[in-house]
């Protein structure tokens, strides 16, 4: 296939790079029309009690979404509830609020006597009417918003947030965070490449091959749009992988062309040279780091599984392109590409420091495992939160009205409430009294249904993922009385239990074909199954390192002023997801250097020497490609969703570590020690791996060395 993708590219390169120019339009303009079908997925897990119990109820008695707004001074610690002047503006907002059409409910926290506060800030809670259209809703919630915004005065500022305003303001932060990362790490990876190949026309390769991956990311999305939900961070998640991985494999592919332009003079046979070697590297590095994410399948989350596709997608695309579009602009503008420099002493430190590990594998192997089991162990607090605000920037307007919220009205629960359908609810009254009584109920309310259900709303006291929701909604269904839980709380209950019970499958799917993979790359039975535990370490190290900072709250005011002090938990979505993209990272990067070590030995280099070779070949490709992974990666936590900025973060701890202590160091103590035990298999699999095995030709021993 890859033989056919070459001669295809050689012969008629200006088709190939046509066909990826419709793609790029294409992508760019419908793809672009994404953002408006984007929205909060989170917890949700069909078939979960929780999510059978709210479509039941929406059916029944839709729900109403509500806003609010806050009235605070210009001046910071003024009391200004007791204001004549302000009380008569916001009693005139009341009343032209309640006669716009689609709002049901209007009040204000001075001629509501419940909602106690601090007298410094006057809330106006906004609630529309029960399952109108979404066209009048939006209709209706414009038009409140204006008028909430008329109160203000040069002495007295209107805040607007809550209900649809979160989810929109996270989708508009999203959009933002996407552009801005993607304008400033495309210049900076431009930079680094031209420093990188020495030339402009080599560095602007990868940076094509980057633009497509993101231009069929988008376009990918869309298609996807029409067949399930998508989240709000789909695009930026995506995003990273489509920019990272494309710059990673055309890095790859090229240096491998200039290294071929030294003894080749022919540019079509360079072509061919580089598809079949590095080409088939960056195939099996994309199978892997497809089915790597192919996992979130398994799991039937909205968001897990829309993201799984997507980014199983785009990684495809990323190496379709590698290995068609990018051969044919080397086909097409190759002669123009200076070849790599023939010196013997470049990538020498690489093979220095490679044999220095290999002559000590287990002081390095024990130190380094250490170091990361210690770096890991933030793992065992971690806690899940379903979001709210707070993931949002301290400037964003939807967060201070919550963060406002929380500090003026001290007596509200910072907990959603949980919703309650008891069975024939009209005829227990004995039971509903005990619901409302339960230890860590702090407000109650109740609906009695036509058929006779009733339906408690009952306001937890703490946090959603704290341990009194969490465990109402454990008590309520371990009672067995006829009652089902759902809100927030209980939707995190069903999504920690979804993982629990997925993970053997999720796991067994991505272990299985990665061992199949690597086993068909290498020959070999025990590299699968370092690769696998020496990779478990380095995720651990990441997500255990993203615990410690947006969690518990080490350094978190770096990344934003709403950070300080940490949130408590990580967004739920983020660990499996980061999970699985760290894992087929840390793939890619094994491929590059296993690909190079089964050439040396290939070429008959001895287990141990075969490492040195590999390191030797492979260090500065590596080291460079997960310098500009990290740029990609990094260039994301300058926005400020917090999924996105602890995705960003864990990733880009996971390369730095994973190109650095794990295969530099790592990796090679445990092939050296193992030495040609690593390359064992039973002589069944011999044989299999003999008919399907695939690998790059060998190099020959007395190849010099050539630089990037």
């Amino acid at each position: 296939m890859l033989k056919h993708a070459a001669e295809l590219a050689i012969r008629r390169p200006g088709t190939v790079v046509a066909v990826w120019v419709v793609v790029l339009v294409v992508g760019l303009g419908l793809g672009g029309t994404v953002f408006g079908k984007l929205g909060g997925l989170g917890a949700n897990v069909p078939g979960s009690q929780s999510q059978v119990t709210a479509d039941r109820l929406n059916k029944i008695d839709p729900g109403a979404d509500a806003i609010d707004g806050l009235v605070t001074s210009t001046t910071p610690g003024t009391v200004i509830a007791a204001n004549a002047a302000l009380q008569g503006r916001v009693a005139a907002a009341v009343a032209d609020l309640r006669r716009i059409p689609g709002v049901a409910q209007a009040t204000d926290s001075v001629e509501n006597p419940a909602m106690t506060g601090d007298g410094q800030v006057v809330a106006i809670p906004v609630t529309f009417v029960s399952g109108i259209s979404t066209h009048d809703e939006n209709v209706a919630l414009k038009a409140t918003q204006a008028r909430l915004r008329a109160i203000a005065t040069p002495e007295f500022q209107v805040r607007v947030g809550g209900g649809p305003l979160i989810s929109d303001a996270l989708n508009t932060t999203a959009q933002s965070d996407a552009s801005k990362a993607e304008l400033i790490s495309l210049p900076i990876v431009l930079l680094l490449l031209v420093v990188v190949f020495g030339g402009l026309l080599a560095a602007s390769l990868p940076l094509v091959l980057a633009v497509c991956g993101v231009a069929s990311t988008l376009l990918v999305l869309y298609g996807f749009s029409f067949a399930t939900d998508l989240s709000v961070y789909s695009v930026q998640i995506t995003t990273m992988l489509g920019l990272g991985l494309g710059v990673d494999y055309a890095l790859l592919m090229v240096t491998r062309f200039k290294q071929e332009r030294v003894g080749t003079p022919d540019i079509a046979d360079c072509v061919r040279h580089t598809v079949s070697a590095a080409g088939r590297t960056v195939f099996f590095s994309g199978l892997t780091v497809a089915v790597s994410l192919v996992g979130l399948v398994v799991y039937p989350a909205p968001f897990l599984r829309s993201m799984g596709l997507a980014a199983t997608a785009v990684v495809a695309v990323d190496m379709l392109a590698a290995v068609t579009l990018l051969p044919a602009l080397l086909a097409k503008f190759g002669h123009r590409i200076k070849p790599a420099s023939p010196k013997r002493s470049e990538g020498r430190w690489f093979g220095r420091f490679a044999a220095g590990v290999a002559r000590r594998p287990l002081p390095v192997l024990l130190v380094i495992a250490a170091g990361l089991v210690t770096v890991a162990t933030p793992v065992l607090s971690l806690t899940l939160s379903p979001g709210d605000a707070r993931e949002l920037p301290a400037s964003s307007e939807a967060r201070q009205v919550y963060d406002l919220s929380v500090a003026h009205f001290p007596g509200q629960s910072a907990a959603d409430p949980l919703y309650v359908l008891v069975e024939g609810g009209a005829a227990k009254p004995a039971y509903l009294a005990h619901l409302r009584s339960l230890p860590g109920v702090v407000q109650s309310a109740q609906k009695t249904l036509p058929d006779g259900s009733a339906v408690l709303q009952l306001t937890p006291a703490g946090a959603v993922n704290g341990k009194v929701a969490t465990g109402l909604v454990q008590t309520i269904r371990d009672e067995h009385q006829g009652a089902y839980v759902t809100g927030d709380s209980a939707h995190l209950v069903d999504f920690r239990q979804m993982l629990v019970d997925r993970l053997p499958y999720a796991a067994g799917v991505v272990l299985v074909s990665v061992f199949v993979l690597l086993f068909l790359f290498t020959g070999s039975v025990l590299i699968p199954l370092k690769a696998v535990l020496t990779n478990l370490l380095s995720i651990g190290a990441s997500l255990g390192a993203t615990v410690w900072v947006f969690q518990q709250g080490h350094f978190a005011g770096v990344f934003g002023s709403g950070l300080k002090g940490g949130l408590g938990a990580l967004d739920l979505t983020v660990p499996p997801l980061m999970i699985a993209v760290a894992f087929g990272l840390s793939m890619d990067y094994e491929i590059f250097i296993l690909g190079r070590i089964r050439e040396a030995r290939l070429a008959g280099e001895d287990a141990r020497q075969a490492v040195v070779t590999g390191v030797r070949y492979t260090g500065r490709v590596v080291t460079c490609a997960a310098a500009l992974l990290v740029i990609v990666f990094a260039c994301f936590m300058t926005g400020g969703a917090a999924p996105i900025l602890e995705f960003g973060f864990g990733l880009t701890f996971a390369v730095l570590i994973d190109a650095t202590l794990v295969r530099m160091m790592l990796v090679p103590a445990v092939l050296a020690l193992l030495g040609e035990r690593a390359w064992w298999a039973p002589r069944a699999l011999r044989g299999v791996h003999d008919r399907f095995g695939v690998a790059e030709a060998p190099v020959p021993a007395s190849e010099e060395l050539l630089s990037v």
